[in-house]
């Protein structure tokens, strides 16, 4: 018997709930490079408790808007615009519980970043260059305009682990193997 979810083949998509849509879309694309592929209207349910069964959330919350993006090879996008019947929190830091990054592949570090620069981005820090199993690895983190954590991750040489692996991690680059 298999372990895990029956017919999983991976990750479909990442969910991420932003203030202004059209503040993230910029974002994404221009910056990004997503591609924006299609959007949803809003979800209401005024008087029943679909919102808190379905999605753990007030039952008078409501769902302004979801916008689908494709990220390159990866995992696509889907990002919503919620009115809080309750209020929303700040963006978890990664140390919180549920705290999270998006991580993007480059093939060129130093490009990628300059790029970043040249759309005023928030970069965190300067380029960190893994060791142990990593090594051959640099990322950096950078911010969105609405606070969550990106990193560019680059390591077109193969990390060290991939020398004697009898599996890999899945690459954006080489997404077959």
């Amino acid at each position: 018997m298999a372990n895990g979810i029956p017919g999983m083949r991976g990750v479909d998509h990442i969910g991420v709930t932003v203030p202004d849509l059209d503040e993230a879309e910029r974002f994404l694309v221009d910056v990004l490079g997503a591609e924006h592929i299609y959007t949803l209207g809003a979800k209401r349910d005024d008087t029943g408790d679909w919102m808190t069964v379905q999605l753990g959330v007030h039952p008078r919350t409501v769902i302004r808007e979801i916008r689908f993006y494709r990220l390159g090879n990866g995992s696509n996008l889907e990002v919503f615009q919620y009115d809080a019947a309750d209020g929303q929190a700040r963006e978890p830091r990664n140390s919180d519980i549920g705290g999270h990054h998006l991580a993007l592949y480059v093939d060129d570090m130093d490009a990628a970043i300059a790029h970043l620069r040249a759309h005023d981005v928030e970069i965190m820090g300067a380029p960190v260059a893994s060791a142990g199993p990593a090594a051959g690895q640099h990322w950096l983190y950078f911010r969105a305009p609405w606070g969550m954590q990106f990193e560019l991750v680059s390591f077109p040489g193969g990390k060290a682990y991939e020398r004697d692996a009898e599996r890999r991690l899945w690459h954006p680059a080489h997404p077959a193997e």
